[in-house]
């Protein structure tokens, strides 16, 4: 359960300031699979650059290591793989944040991103088949097998929340199939 609050270390400023986010990575795997110890929590951040300042705000320099405004500003330009760091001081735990930017798919995890109830509390998590498919392509780059294991328990415990069609043809269109395939054995 400590766990749990840790995240809420992040998603509770960024519901306070309207800053539109989706979790995604292990913490979502974690809520559409099975729980399992994870050290960070994977953010998509959608902010444009009149709200720079209150995702900076929201994050006290007594409590966290945020990056400053201007270093934001850069990444939320970039077009894709905008990206930064917020830790938190105490405990060390930290937001990997991913900026949209103009990126179609980031854009979707936000837009079609799920709202659930997490100890009275409101979080927004990026949908099912999008995790499903970040975690093949972090199968591809490192080959850790944590990614295939999570997809299983995913497809497991919330098969009535995949819209199959939908995420084969994203899978075919990122070139994951062979990656697929191994998350059926």
């Amino acid at each position: 359960m400590q766990e749990l609050n840790l995240y809420r270390l992040f998603t509770d400023r960024l519901n306070d300031k309207k800053i539109h986010y989706a979790i995604t990575g292990s913490v979502a795997a974690i809520i559409y699979g099975e729980p399992r110890m994870t050290h960070d929590i994977d953010l998509v951040i959608q902010v444009d650059s009149s709200k720079v300042e209150d995702l900076v705000n929201a994050f006290p320099d007594n409590e966290f290591y945020c990056p400053p405004v201007e270093v934001i500003k850069i990444e939320i330009l970039k077009t894709s793989r905008g990206h930064c760091n917020i830790i938190h001081r105490e405990t060390g735990f930290k937001a990997d944040v991913y900026f949209t930017g103009k990126d179609a798919f980031q854009l979707w995890a936000i837009e079609g991103s799920k709202n659930f109830d997490l100890e009275n509390t409101q979080i927004t998590v990026a949908p099912v088949e999008y995790v499903i498919i970040k975690k093949l392509e972090f199968y591809r780059e490192g080959l850790s097998q944590k990614h295939i294991e999570d997809i299983k328990a995913i497809i497991l415990n919330s098969k009535e929340l995949i819209d199959f069609s939908l995420l084969l043809q994203h899978i075919k269109g990122a070139g994951l199939m062979k990656e697929w395939e191994l998350c059926s054995k």
